[in-house]
């Protein structure tokens, strides 16, 4: 089984980031937890949160996987690469979030809307 999005084929069983399989589970997270932290003040001016600044980071290299494939971009192998691919996701994802729930107060806060 695969996953298939627009101008991209993943097999479901593997996704590569940058050269390192995600059954790395130790480099995902730390790489997650960079990229979104780094992503989390890029956009809010604060972190969220150890586990949430993960779960960002990890949700954003799969969106920037996709991005990148889409546009057909390869930063090629390593740790760096996976980095700034999953920041630029993290940052998509976030600015969506921020989108969909208010935007960004000037504290850096995502607001929510009542």
């Amino acid at each position: 089984m695969s996953i298939t999005l627009p101008g991209i084929d993943i097999p479901s069983h593997t996704i590569d980031f940058g050269g390192l399989a995600t059954n790395d589970f130790l480099i995902l997270l730390v790489v997650g937890l960079i990229a979104g932290l780094l992503a989390s003040r890029f956009v809010g001016g604060t972190g969220r949160g150890v586990l949430v600044d993960i779960v960002i980071g990890v949700i954003g290299a799969i969106v920037g996987h996709w991005l990148f494939g889409l546009l057909n971009i390869n930063l090629g192998p390593g740790v760096l690469p996976m980095i700034i691919v999953a920041f630029v996701g993290a940052v998509l994802l976030l600015l969506i979030w921020a989108g969909l729930s208010g935007g960004i107060s000037r504290t850096g806060r995502v607001r929510r809307r009542v």
